[in-house]
């Protein structure tokens, strides 16, 4: 095939494409992207060793395959047709109203989503029905109308509520749509018809008071919990769901668990909240923001209220307008008194305080109507979750605690399957539905590990997924010199730590001078703003220093979350452009520095190992066409952070034919959205500054001149629903990136989504161990049409591995299934941060690294201003910044290693 050429003009690049064979021919003058939907699988691996697995699907059969699923419409409304809205008080309504009206439905069960649709298995008598329909006054005080000390009788807080329901017909899908997605067919409606079985499994956890969190379910049993500290319980339940595979219809059933407030006295969940021991060092501005929208329930009168806020007064100095009755005069009408909410619950209502005088009192009512009550009265309900991020010591409990081994977690489904008694729902009888209590049996296959190649062109052949380099070298070792150590720490013995990374480093063939400098941050600094102590260090390090070092050590105080990480990775690589590593060593020995220099090595732009194949080359349908690995992923923030912005990582493969070299592109996007919007960015002077030029430009310079005429996308992160927008947005933004660089055809595509957030496990057919590494699954437990299929690349070494789920959206380059699975697995060894395999593919990995080293800017840029930089636009859009770009001299290496 003649080379073609690609010049770099003024900031552009004219292509020239002799033969442009291997790719897409397009027109220029009027390029139309097609609209593209996911392909249908094109066959199955046959390479690997055969293995027997179970899957933890349950097979299920259905009957009522000629029934039809109804669709109706649901409002319910109080008093003046106002719209009562709660999941909960939705399903006691319409309990009550089966309860009630049976009859005049003609006795049909339905399934009510909580919300504002239900669902049926055949009509309902009429198309339109409406009901009056009577709770009791205790249905739910979470209103915020106690009538505790508000100065108002509660008598009539016992009075029955009267509900108006409307129920009217939507829409209707056939069941048999089931059997037509079984057979491969795309049957329109077959999400509806899941949907419904889904509400129906949500119904039926919900009548046995779980906690639901969309398909999983929890139970309120203490066996349950797991204490992580700061007033937070994990929550262990299970995920139920039914899903359609080769194998049939399958109901998927996981251990999963969530996170919730720790029940009990509200006092005791601030102390610990707070991790404080005297309610005197309770920080009432944040408690306040901690209790506002929880459930308590009031001890004295055993009802459930929700919080709105605190008083502002204590509860002995918070007064209020007490109406009492005249006690002997001839008057009927009532006296008001004023009095303070201790003194009405101690002297009218009797009730013994015994610390709530000198604290807030909890506000329970509406804003305009407060209604208080002692803080010692109230005790946080069970199952509230915890919506806010964990910290990394709640975290790494949370891992800690909620792994469970391969044959407990098989244990605890088969029991979630027996005890949760499906079989007698009433919904599922009428869909004819009966659930299978045995594990999916799996034929398996494990690939062979790729053998690597190190240092002095030696052979490394991973064991269980994992090799190490001792008495190894690295295979392209990069020369340490012009470098320094800072140290932010009290306690690291930074002379010694110099010592042994430049022994370790020798042994692997990393030839390390002596450090320019070693300088330990000033004490008086210590308290200073993170801010402040990098820009003394920084003043130090030059007064010290003759010449710009290099490479900096950076030796933090902490391990992780150090608050100091941010504003120094920001520094280096923005300001600066020099390459730094963060550490902060708990242990020194041979492997932690080895790890420390494998990211090292990467960063200064050496190889610690290569593919073998990379190394002939010999890797099929990429050593003969310049080929090109993307890795996409959006990082977002933490829970309840709804107004920081996202960020999008995109990594690029360079210096064809290797597939181990990478460079990052990162932007900022609105929050939350997952869709990339960077990827081609037309300015108003024609020129494009999206991600995608950047790293095409990068691809010609690194890889002999040659344009990529192949592109693979590895995209982390996205659901099934949103399949067709990377197709349809993410994939035409990198066409256009393509044509804006002058280019008349277009590469070949393959796209594949890596899915980790999903709840199929594989297990060993004895359920002993983890599956070994480099097990694939493409039948049975795969989707009926889509391709699809399940790979384990890494060795599970605590808890119950998770297969990676991969969907091939798009194969126009034209991979088979046996040529892709093994380009996957291999990409799961060339992460050059590790010694193991990982389990993703390397490209995402490397991704997901880059949004989140790069978010620390935005994080360090936030505390200072929470609004620094956002705009609007004339339509009131908000603009976020974008992110400060990388320096040079550091923007084409690996620095998220």
């Amino acid at each position: 095939m003649a080379n073609d050429v690609m010049e770099e003009r003024e900031g552009a690049i004219q292509v020239h494409s002799p033969t442009p064979s291997p790719s897409v021919k397009v027109s220029q003058e009027t390029v139309e992207f097609s609209k593209r939907a996911p392909i249908t699988r094109e066959g199955y691996g046959r390479d690997g060793k055969h293995i027997s697995l179970l899957g933890n699907l349950f097979k299920v059969s259905i009957k009522a395959l000629d029934g039809t699923f109804y669709q109706y419409n649901v409002s319910i409304t109080i008093g003046d047709k106002q719209v009562v809205e709660g999941k909960d008080i939705g399903r006691k309504v319409m309990d009550k109203l089966y309860e009630t009206y049976s009859s005049l439905i003609a006795g049909k069960h339905f399934a009510y989503d909580g919300e504002k649709s239900l669902y049926t298995v055949g009509p309902l008598p009429q198309n339109k029905l409406e009901f009056a329909v009577v709770l009791e006054g205790s249905y739910a005080k979470r209103d915020g109308s106690p009538g505790s000390a508000n100065g108002k009788r509660t008598k009539h807080s016992s009075l029955a509520k009267t509900f108006n329901v409307e129920i009217s017909f939507a829409a209707k899908f056939p069941m048999k749509s089931i059997a037509l997605a079984l057979k491969g067919n795309d049957a329109s409606k077959i999400d509806d018809s899941l949907r419904v079985l889904d509400i129906i499994l949500r119904q039926h956890a919900a009548k046995r008071g779980c906690l639901l969190v969309r398909q999983s379910f929890f139970h309120d049993d203490v066996r349950n919990f797991v204490d992580l500290g700061g007033g937070v319980t994990a929550c262990r339940g299970f995920h139920s769901s039914f899903c359609t595979t080769q194998g049939g219809l399958s109901l998927n059933m996981d251990v999963s668990s969530t996170i919730i407030l720790t029940p009990g006295p509200v006092l005791n969940f601030l102390l610990a909240n707070q991790n404080v021991r005297n309610p005197h060092q309770i920080d009432w501005e944040r408690a306040k923001k901690m209790l506002k929208n929880l459930i308590v329930k009031a001890t004295h009168r055993n009802m459930e209220f929700k919080i709105i806020g605190l008083s502002e007064n204590s509860c002995d100095e918070q007064f209020f307008t007490l109406k009492v009755k005249n006690g002997g005069g001839t008057s009927d009408e009532d006296q008001t008194i004023q009095t303070t909410v201790y003194e009405y619950f101690t002297k009218h209502r009797n009730v013994h305080l015994t610390y709530s005088a000198s604290m807030p009192c909890l506000d329970v009512g509406k804003p305009k109507r407060p209604n208080y009550l002692p803080l010692e009265l109230c005790s946080l309900v069970s199952l509230q979750r915890y919506k806010k991020a964990l910290s990394t010591m709640q975290r790494s409990s949370l891992v800690e605690k909620s792994r469970q081994k391969p044959r407990e977690r098989i244990q605890i489904v088969m029991d979630a399957v027996q005890n949760n008694c499906y079989e007698d729902d009433p919904m599922l009888k009428e869909c004819g539905i009966s659930i299978e209590k045995s594990l999916t049996q799996v034929d398996g296959r494990v690939l062979e590990a790729p053998t690597l190649k190190v240092g002095n062109n030696q052979d490394c052949v991973p064991s269980n997924g994992r090799w190490n380099f001792r008495n190894q070298r690295l295979l392209a070792p990069k020369k340490i010199q012009g470098w320094a150590v800072v140290n932010f720490s009290a306690r690291c013995d930074t002379s010694y730590l110099c010592r042994e990374l430049i022994n370790s480093g020798r042994n692997k063939g990393i030839d390390i001078d002596r450090p320019y400098a070693i300088i330990d941050e000033d004490p008086q600094f210590r308290r200073s703003s993170p801010m402040m102590r990098v820009e003394k260090m920084f003043e130090m390090l030059i007064s010290k220093l003759r010449v710009r070092p290099d490479f900096l050590l950076c030796v933090l105080p902490e391990r992780k979350n150090c608050d100091i990480y941010g504003p120094w990775k920001m520094k280096n690589l923005h300001e600066m452009g020099i390459v730094t590593q963060c550490i902060s060593p708990v242990k020194i020995n041979d492997q932690y520095l080895t790890n420390v220099l494998l990211k090292i090595n990467s960063k200064l732009g050496g190889m610690n190992s290569l593919l073998a194949v990379e190394h002939v080359p010999g890797i099929p349908l990429i050593k003969e066409t310049p080929t090109m690995i993307l890795g996409m992923d959006v990082s977002h923030g933490s829970p309840g952070q709804s107004d920081v912005p996202s960020i999008a990582a995109v990594v690029g493969s360079r210096s064809w034919p290797l597939i181990s070299r990478y460079r990052a592109s990162v932007r900022t996007q609105s929050p939350k959205v997952e869709m990339i919007d960077s990827l081609y960015k037309p300015q108003a002077d024609g020129e494009d500054s999206g991600i995608m030029r950047e790293l095409l430009i990068d691809f010609y310079q690194t890889s002999q001149h040659r344009k990529p005429t192949q592109i693979i996308i590895f995209r982390d992160g996205v659901s099934e629903s949103q399949f067709n927008q990377v197709l349809n947005i993410e994939l035409e933004q990198i066409v256009k990136a393509f044509q804006q660089m002058g280019e008349t055809w277009l590469p070949k595509f393959t796209v594949v989504v890596a899915q980790k957030n999903h709840h199929t496990k594989l297990f060993l057919a004895n359920g002993s161990n983890n599956v070994p590494p480099g097990t694939v699954v493409d039948t049975k437990v795969v989707h009926p049409r889509n391709y699809d299929f399940y790979m384990c690349a890494h060795a599970g070494m605590l808890g119950t591995s998770r297969p990676v789920h991969y969907h091939v959206l798009l194969n126009e380059i034209g991979f088979s299934p046996d040529e892709l699975q093994k380009l996957v697995h291999d990409l799961s060894y060339v992460y050059q941060r590790s010694t193991s395999a990982v389990s993703l593919v390397a490209p995402i990995c490397y991704a997901h690294l880059a949004a989140q080293q790069v978010s620390q800017f935005i994080k360090f840029g936030d505390s200072s201003d929470s609004s620094s930089g956002r705009g609007f636009t004339s339509a009131g859009d908000i603009i976020y910044p974008e992110l400060p770009r990388l320096h040079e001299n550091v923007r084409s290496s690996m620095f998220f290693c």
